[in-house]
């Protein structure tokens, strides 16, 4: 786990001071070793954390007649069969890291290497014969990759941070993502927050050579394929496919663990791993119990006989932190979770160097709460016609806010016109309400492309392609990269093995959400090796106490003054009062709407934005 940075340029040499700036922003994601290369019109800087192959894994890396260079972020978890097969070939390695691998893979295939990458990485290599730059992502977008590019210049980094110290950065909002991220609580890819800043989208690769324009190729796509078949037979299958995962994914010279919180997801991770090696499992909580879901994870480790480790965070403490994890975010991500994993992986970091974690599970196998909304709506939606219209009439004459209306009004609406993601944050209305801006796009254009491709799959199954390509690389892998990055901590996501998925996506929706079971085949899959409660235990998500911190003068006080500061400025401060108002009132809970507002003030802050 590392991080990278570089510079192609038409107009003379290579700035390497700047290229060194760049590369020291992001000392965080590899204290261990950091250096550049430089070639005419061409600069590559990195930072490396040791994970394999500690003394000859060095960055940049060349080929043995020095024509390719390679600056690479992450892993790839089949490496070692991949460099028995080039040995085979009559490639010959100076090392022993998956680093090498990418290189003399390229050398065999060229681009097409990406289809035998199996792993999370992006990665840039400098091909000097043909004068081009080769960058890629990895499938679902676990490893970030951002870029800026103007006439004559493309620049490129895994935080946007490091881009920062070009001298020409825009440190401006991009306003249609300022009011997307109000809709879904961070911004969709492609776009960033900042002007002129995106990142690379998942599954795409780019080719770039000097006076030629960047060109941006996708080389994987998500396919779900259902198939009807028995229970047994994907529970077989997810048993085998998931062992062999985690096996690879232990792959590592350094000491390693597991996040466990309270969910089924790390529950199995861990209780894999655990029959390979002993692990070591690390929970957060809090001090207001209901909140906490320290209890539930100790009884799992304690069951699996993990070295367990606890930590409480106060939010005294977490007040104190905030603005920090706002700058490594690098852009506005309001998913309060992002507190305990920062959290976590401080405290992991001072035991291990690796973590396995639970991410993609619910994106993968239907974990979500709200993917039991279909079966929830069907019988309305099933109704004969005459007597839906009556249902609906009468959902009109209801008052605002007595129980069903809101149901009814959903049963009438196409999961085309109701489901964004799992964050829907502000409407359209609210949005023209509570900021200055005079525009007001739809947030459906983010997803009406995304249902366009699942035209004819069941509704659970186009949930989760929804998240899939908007709020898992959007939310969930953005807070566990720049989260445990920010702490020397690399994290891998087991279930987003794409040979994983590409199993998972042929299981038909009644194996995924029934009644209000969710994940059925998963939990099914491992109920012999887990207690019952963890099994059976609902989705929680890290819940964090946001709600009860806002109350406090501390907070209240920090939050009226970033409101009266230039971020303000994007805002109906009179609005937002308001909303502030009414919810330490309890009239309603608006700790939600705040967050998302927070976090966009302290950011805007903490990167000097223009107004």
């Amino acid at each position: 786990m590392c991080g990278f940075c570089g510079i192609l340029q038409e107009n003379g040499p290579i700035d390497t001071g700047m290229l060194t700036r760049m590369r020291e922003k992001m000392y965080h994601r590899g204290p261990d070793e950091g250096e550049n290369f430089t070639d005419g019109q061409l600069g590559i800087g990195f930072r490396r954390l040791k994970i394999i192959d500690l003394f000859t894994g060095k960055q940049p890396m060349s080929n043995e007649d020095g024509t390719l260079w390679l600056v690479y972020n992450g892993e790839i978890y089949n490496y070692k069969t991949l460099r028995e097969d080039l040995i085979n070939k009559g490639h010959h390695f100076s090392s022993q890291s998956d680093s090498e691998v990418i290189l003399h893979l390229y050398e065999e295939k060229g681009v097409e290497c990406l289809q035998s990458l199996r792993g999370m990485f992006a990665f840039v290599l400098w091909d000097k014969k043909r004068q081009t730059l080769f960058g890629a992502r990895d499938r679902f977008g676990i490893k970030p990759f951002y870029y800026m590019e103007k006439p004559g210049l493309l620049a490129f980094a895994s935080e946007i941070k490091a881009l920062t110290e070009l001298p020409d950065f825009p440190r401006e909002v991009n306003e249609g993502a300022f009011l997307d991220y109000l809709t879904f609580q961070y911004v969709p890819e492609p776009r960033t927050m900042f002007s002129d800043v995106f990142r690379l989208p998942p599954a795409h690769y780019f080719l770039k050579s000097p006076g030629k324009p960047l060109q941006i190729s996708r080389y994987w796509q998500v396919k779900f394929s259902p198939v009807d078949k028995p229970l047994e037979y994907f529970t077989e299958g997810i048993r085998e496919a998931l062992r062999e995962t985690i096996r690879l994914h232990l792959a590592s010279d350094v000491p390693r663990g597991a996040f466990l919180s309270s969910g089924v997801d790390s529950a199995i991770i861990t209780a894999l791993a655990k029959e390979l090696e002993p692990v070591s499992t690390f929970s957060v909580g809090y001090a207001e119990k209901s909140y906490s879901e320290l209890q539930e994870a100790r009884e799992t480790a304690e069951y699996l006989g993990t070295d367990h480790h606890e930590y409480i965070i106060t939010p005294e403490e977490f007040l104190k932190h905030l603005p920090d994890l706002v700058w490594h975010f690098d852009e506005p991500v309001a998913d309060p979770a992002a507190i305990s994993l920062f959290f976590v992986a401080r405290m992991a970091r001072q035991k291990i160097t690796v973590t396995l974690s639970g991410e993609g599970a619910d994106e993968v196998f239907g974990g979500y709460g709200i993917y039991r909304e279909p079966s929830a709506l069907a019988p309305i939606q099933n109704l004969p016609s005459p007597i839906r219209r009556s249902l609906h009439l009468l959902e009109k004459l209801l008052p605002s806010g007595l129980p069903g209306k809101n149901y009814l009004a959903r049963t009438r609406r196409p999961l085309e016109e109701r489901f964004l993601g799992n964050a829907y944050i502000f409407s359209p209305a609210e949005k023209q309400k509570i900021t200055r801006s005079e525009k007001n796009p739809s947030p459906f254009r983010i997803t009406d492309p995304l249902y366009r491709q699942t035209a004819g799959l069941d509704d659970v199954t186009r949930m989760q392609y929804i998240d899939l390509h908007t709020w898992m690389p959007g939310d969930i892998l953005v807070k566990a990269d720049k989260m445990t990055m920010a702490n020397s901590l690399e994290l891998r996501v087991p279930f987003l093995d794409h040979h994983l998925f590409e199993f998972a996506a042929t299981i038909p929706a009644k194996y995924k959400v029934d009644g209000k079971t969710t994940k059925l085949a998963l939990r099914e899959s491992f109920r012999d090796i887990l207690p019952a409660a963890a099994i059976n235990r609902p989705k929680r998500g890290f819940p964090v106490p946001t709600r009860e911190w806002i109350k406090r003068r501390d907070f209240q006080d920090l939050f009226k003054n970033l409101l009266a500061e230039k971020g303000g400025n994007w805002f109906n401060r009179q609005e937002v009062r308001k909303l502030l108002t009414n919810h330490l009132d309890g009239k309603i809970d608006g700790s939600r709407k705040l967050w998302v507002i927070m976090i966009f003030l302290l950011w805007h802050k903490a990167y000097k934005l223009k107004e």
